[in-house]
């Protein structure tokens, strides 16, 4: 239920974007006509009709972005339409008759004046269409879960409570901007100025639809104001949802005995029973394991999956925990669940257990088995299990791990063990698994699959699953561009002749970019610069000072990490070998 109330919130919020601004102008044309008869249609047909176009993003393949192209394109040229028969009723004259009907049935001018529902329906429909751009975090997360789990009541249901949250504050805004309209009107005197004022304004954000400035300029505009806030809502669900605070996990937990005899009890909560861990496809450095096998051990279970650089970035601790405490009765298992399709290739997997030092049990979860039966919706996400099998606390994301850790103590001193050593791991995290410098992130995580993609700024449209020469156009804050000829598939670019390039405009200490090589398994050579210059000391650990570096096998490559000040940088990697496959840019 929580997480309805969040999403519904988190559409509420999307009105305040920026990259609302060209929409508004055909919201605010109605403020002078009937609640029941224009505003609450247009609400309900925006509503519906962008649950639709969500969903559809959500499971759909390249035919569902190809459909969304299409109807996007038809709902801009009906808004056109609308905006010139409110700007001159000479010009509309001169359309054909259907399209002069369905215009003057939209604007409420003609043939009457009284305004149809239906047309206010079919108005709040193409607006629809053009609100998805501005969408923030939840509903991403809402649509993670959709792609991992596939269609379900619940996420059609989590994507209409945004959009009933998006169409109500767009209720209210008219509310309040029909006062502002009526005093437009006494002020000026003609009511027809007013109306040619407005569909001046609609033209103008057709315009910048058109431009493409709904989801470039203002869409940066959109990540500072919005996303935010909606992080913030979104931390308090993740973070701590019915977990314990620090103040009830006690400071020493050495092992305690009453009075009475009886041993130390520990205030952590009991959060529900452990899982089953049936499901798994294979099990790495142990055999199956099951809640059976384990009960009287203290238990962390780690969902992670190897190219997210937030599992990267907590690794470390969960290794040192499980080598500090293996001796005394703890039982680290790492769940991996696949965000990508090759994550759930199990060499994969193995070669990145192995080149990350993991030592514990790895259970591949690659049909999210495990992952359900946690009812878990997180990468990275820990569940801390005591020897009766119940769970008692958990974790999403990273940080917190003093907290974490003293988690892991409770439980042991709750077990019986005897424990001298009341202190916390301090792992020296190198490369990738150092921790992020978030005083200084403004850009985030941004996919290059059409499925997820945002902030695209080639001058070209995206053609899905299709060859297409590429060009970099300028770039913003936040945006990237391609470079030659790539195919954009559901999850990845990839290069299809050599000397092509990405481009990112971006503000953070550390870039990755998730690569992958040639699908026939050759390297791709390639070379980086940053702001035209090669990156010297600002190199991540996959590259030389000269930039130059090899795409050997498909995992995150950390490319830059500056050591000077921190501020807008524009990244490029040009390859020098085609069939490179180009994931994700994550920040740090």
């Amino acid at each position: 239920m929580t997480l309805f109330i969040v999403s519904y919130l988190a559409g509420v919020l999307t009105i305040v974007s920026p990259c609302i601004l060209p929409i508004l102008p055909f919201v605010f044309s109605r403020t002078d006509q009937p609640f029941a008869r224009s505003i609450l249609p247009m609400a309900l047909g925006m509503a519906g009709t962008f649950a639709a176009v969500a969903t559809l993003a959500a499971v759909g393949g390249s035919w569902a972005v190809h459909a969304n192209e299409i109807a996007r394109a038809a709902a801009i040229a009906l808004l056109a339409v609308f905006g010139v028969t409110l700007v001159s009723a000479r010009a509309a004259a001169f359309l054909t008759r259907p399209v002069v009907a369905l215009g003057g049935r939209l604007s409420g001018v003609a043939p009457s004046d009284r305004p149809s529902a239906s047309g206010s329906m079919l108005l709040g429909a193409a607006t629809g269409l053009l609100w998805a751009p501005c969408a923030g975090p939840i509903l991403g997360l809402v649509l993670t879960g959709a792609a991992l789990q596939g269609a379900n009541l619940q996420t059609s249901l989590l994507l209409l409570a945004y959009s009933a949250g998006a169409a109500t504050s767009l209720a209210l805004a008219v509310l309040a901007g029909g006062r502002v309209f009526a005093m437009m009107k006494r002020s000026i005197g003609v009511s027809h100025r007013v109306q040619q004022a407005m569909g001046i304004a609609v033209l103008a954000g057709v315009a910048a639809i058109v431009l493409g400035l709904d989801t470039g300029l203002l869409a940066r505009l959109s990540y500072a104001s919005t996303a935010g806030i909606e992080q913030s809502l979104l931390d308090q669900v993740q973070s701590k949802p019915d977990a314990i605070s620090t103040s009830s996990v006690g400071s020493d937990a050495t092992l305690a005995v009453n009075k009475a005899g009886q041993g130390y009890r520990s205030s952590l909560p009991l959060e529900g029973k452990f899982p089953s861990l049936d499901g798994a496809v294979k099990w790495l450095n142990s055999g199956p394991l099951t809640t059976e096998q384990l009960r009287g051990k203290i238990v962390l279970i780690d969902f992670w999956t190897y190219s997210c650089i937030n599992c990267i970035r907590t690794m470390p601790y969960v290794r040192a925990w499980a080598e500090k405490y293996k001796d005394q009765g703890l039982v680290v298992i790492g769940v991996h669940a696949p965000e990508f399709a090759f994550e759930k290739r199990i060499h994969n997997v193995e070669r990145a257990v192995q080149n990350f030092g993991i030592t514990y049990p790895v259970a591949i979860d690659n049909d999210f088995k495990i992952w359900r039966a946690f009812r878990n919706s997180y990468w990275p996400a820990h569940y801390f299990i005591d020897p009766r099998g119940q769970i008692r606390h958990h974790h999403f994301g990273e940080g917190d791990y003093e907290e974490s850790e003293r988690v892991i103590q409770e439980l042991l001193a709750e077990g019986g063990t005897q424990r001298a050593d009341k202190g916390f791991v301090a792992p020296d995290a190198k490369g990738a698994e150092a921790a992020a410098d978030f005083d200084s992130v403004q850009s985030g995580e941004t996919y290059l699959g059409y499925k997820r993609a945002s902030n695209f700024a080639s001058p070209e449209q995206v053609g899905a699953d299709e060859a297409q020469v590429y060009s970099a156009g300028r770039l913003q804050l936040n945006e990237w561009a391609l470079a030659g000829n790539w195919t954009i598939g559901s999850e990845e670019a990839v290069l299809n002749q050599s000397g092509g390039a990405i481009s990112y405009k971006f503000c953070a200490r550390d870039l990755h970019l998730v690569l992958g090589p040639s699908r026939d398994g050759r390297p791709v050579r390639f070379q980086v610069t940053i702001d035209g210059k090669a990156p010297g000391t600002n190199r991540g650990t996959d590259i030389d000072a000269n930039g130059n570096g090899t795409v050997s096998e498909i995992r995150l490559y950390q490319l830059i990490r500056q050591d000077d000040d921190v501020g807008e940088r524009t990244f490029e990697i040009r390859f020098l070998d085609p069939g490179v496959e180009a994931y994700v840019f994550t920040f740090g």
